[in-house]
């Protein structure tokens, strides 16, 4: 079979399940059907009955009988006019705008590309026959709602999503590592370890953290402030909300406004809930004139950022709206610029290094075609993209991977690749080079030669968001954390009633010596106590009964194994002060 981009695979089952769809609901409208990182969508406005999860297989059945026709794709170009003639016509009333939408950017010629009896205005591209795709290397796998354009204001349409891979064995994997990744889901861990919750009261996309998730909360960046403290970092603090005159001078007002919380107050002035630190971290900066001795001025701030997601986009931790970043900024000299940047790369590689992550780097940089998409001149975006490439060449030694369009609208980035213990890839840290923010805030030193010369900015998150990173985090150890991490590191279970207070003495002990632990005394039999924390991912057990009571001998239940170990009572807290200590 002919070796073709999968994701062109991926585009051409898209357009072949539109095909099935319009067969079975004759009146559908639809808009589009792109390809995705491990399959396609297609955004469809059913007019009445509209597809289940139950209709899946007879879709996949007769996308398959089309595959095995071996039906040509035909490409043909059609006029502006001639396209809204045919979308007209045929009453699907998205293509109708997409293509006036063509139109108005200056095109007189569309695309179109037709297989069997279904016909579609698409760019493409699609392989040229059916029978170029593995019958059997996709599967549909959800339905969900989507608002058009991404506009809570649109219409809510109905997205089908497939699975598609090279080929029937490949998919097989990737179901795999998804019923792995359902069983670690951190929606549904992070209730049955009580980690966090969310009210109806309080509002979606809204985490309450109970204690224990707090406990791991704190102990990330705790150990992040260890790290940033040993490089010259200050804590800073600043308040949630702004005067909207604040980001206008930014750009984030123009760029984001219908991003933000807004708050009008009674005495008409207008205010926003920071969807970001960097603006307020400015003002500390500009607060008096510094000497090009005194640079870099290094501010860290872990902080709540608040942002309006469309309901439909939030997600557990992953997507929220309020947001906790472990931020930070430089106010350094051009010439301070590289040494800064690979300090904070060290801190990335030391924090991720602990979990066990491997990290792989992308640049991101601007679209050139989209300008008005960035702050700042075109030349100048080219000079600093120039410098952080060979700045990353010189230290990394290869080329790396570049991501157009994925900079920040202020300054270029590089951005750090995780994968995780099922192989997935997340985005997690990042350094941003920022030229921007500094002019428009006129943020400047005294050179030697006594004159004015702006700072350059560095943005700086080892997690980013803490919520996405947790989310991360429970689904990588499946809840196992490891003893520095985990909320509760020891669980002490009396074997009856006369045992709980030694239980609790033995616990004031531990606690005293910063081991995090719980006592279960409750009137249950010791194999219900012993499944109960064995659910609840306890890294050590200990069963207490008479012969513990009257011993210097600890039976330590470690988590995954079936027997307990024989420990000596203080080599055991040592051991579990000593992990906590060296993070393991």
């Amino acid at each position: 079979m002919e070796q073709l981009p999968l994701s062109t695979k991926r585009h051409s089952l898209s357009h072949i399940m539109a095909h099935v769809i319009q067969e079975m609901y004759p009146d559908a409208k639809f808009a589009i059907g792109p390809s995705i990182d491990d399959g396609w969508y297609y955004d469809i406005d059913f007019i009445g009955n509209k597809p289940s999860d139950e209709d899946f297989e007879a879709i996949e059945g007769r996308m398959r009988e089309l595959i095995a026709a071996d039906l040509p794709f035909e490409r043909t170009e059609k006029s502006i006019a001639d396209a809204l003639a045919w979308a007209k016509e045929h009453s699907q009333s998205y293509k109708v705008e997409i293509i006036e939408e063509l139109a108005a950017q200056g095109e007189t010629m569309v695309s179109f590309y037709k297989i069997g009896a279904f016909e579609d205005l698409c760019r493409g591209p699609h392989v040229e026959h059916s029978a170029q795709i593995d019958a059997k290397s996709f599967k549909l796998t959800k339905i969900a709602g989507a608002y058009w354009r991404g506009d809570e204001k649109n219409k809510m349409l109905t997205r089908i999503y497939g699975l598609a891979f090279e080929d029937r064995k490949a998919l097989a994997v990737h179901l795999n590592m998804l019923a792995e990744a359902e069983k670690r889901d951190h929606r549904k861990l992070g209730r049955e370890l009580d980690l966090f919750t969310f009210s109806d009261l309080v509002g979606s996309g809204l985490p309450l953290w109970t204690p224990k998730g707090m406990t791991m909360r704190l102990l990330l960046d705790e150990y992040v402030w260890e790290l940033r403290q040993a490089a010259g970092y200050e804590k800073v603090e600043i308040p949630h909300i702004t005067r909207k005159e604040l980001y206008e001078t930014s750009g984030h007002w123009e760029k984001f406004k219908d991003e933000l919380f807004t708050i009008k107050t009674r005495e008409g002035h207008f205010f926003a809930m920071k969807p970001m630190n960097c603006p307020h971290h400015t003002q500390i900066y500009k607060r008096r004139k510094w000497s090009y001795r005194e640079l870099p001025q290094r501010y860290a701030n872990t902080t709540m950022v608040y942002r309006d997601e469309q309901s439909g986009e939030m997600s557990g931790l992953s997507r929220v709206r309020s947001i906790t970043q472990d931020d930070a900024h430089v106010f350094c000299r051009p010439d301070q610029v590289k040494e800064e940047m690979m300090q904070i790369w060290h801190i990335i590689t030391a924090f991720y290094s602990v979990v066990g992550f491997s990290l792989r780097l992308r640049l991101s940089f601007h679209d050139p075609e989209n300008m008005k998409a960035y702050l700042g001149d075109p030349a100048l975006w080219k000079q600093t993209e120039k410098e952080l490439r060979d700045m990353v060449m010189e230290e990394h030694g290869e080329e790396p991977e570049i991501g157009i369009g994925e900079a920040a609208f202020y300054g270029p980035k590089i951005d750090f690749m995780a994968s995780d213990s099922l192989g997935r890839e997340w985005q997690v840290a990042t350094i941003q080079l920022d030229v921007n923010l500094p002019q428009r805030f006129d943020l400047t030193y005294i050179s030697p030669e006594g004159r004015d010369e702006n700072v350059v900015m560095i943005h700086a998150a080892i997690m980013g968001s803490i919520e996405r990173y947790m989310s991360i985090l429970i689904e990588h150890y499946a809840g196992n954390f490891p003893v520095w991490l985990a909320p509760v590191q020891v669980k002490l279970l009396s074997v009856s009633e006369s045992h709980g207070e030694y239980c609790h003495s033995l616990a004031a002990e531990m606690k005293g010596k910063g081991i995090r632990v719980e006592v279960d005394t409750a009137n249950d039999t010791v194999g219900n106590k012993i499944r109960k924390s064995t659910q609840e991912k306890v890294p050590y057990l200990l069963v207490i009964g008479d012969k513990e009571m009257n011993s210097e001998k600890l039976f330590v239940r470690e988590r995954g194994e079936r027997e307990a170990k024989e420990w000596d009572r203080e080599e055991f807290i040592e051991s579990v002060i000593r992990m906590s200590k060296e993070r393991k």
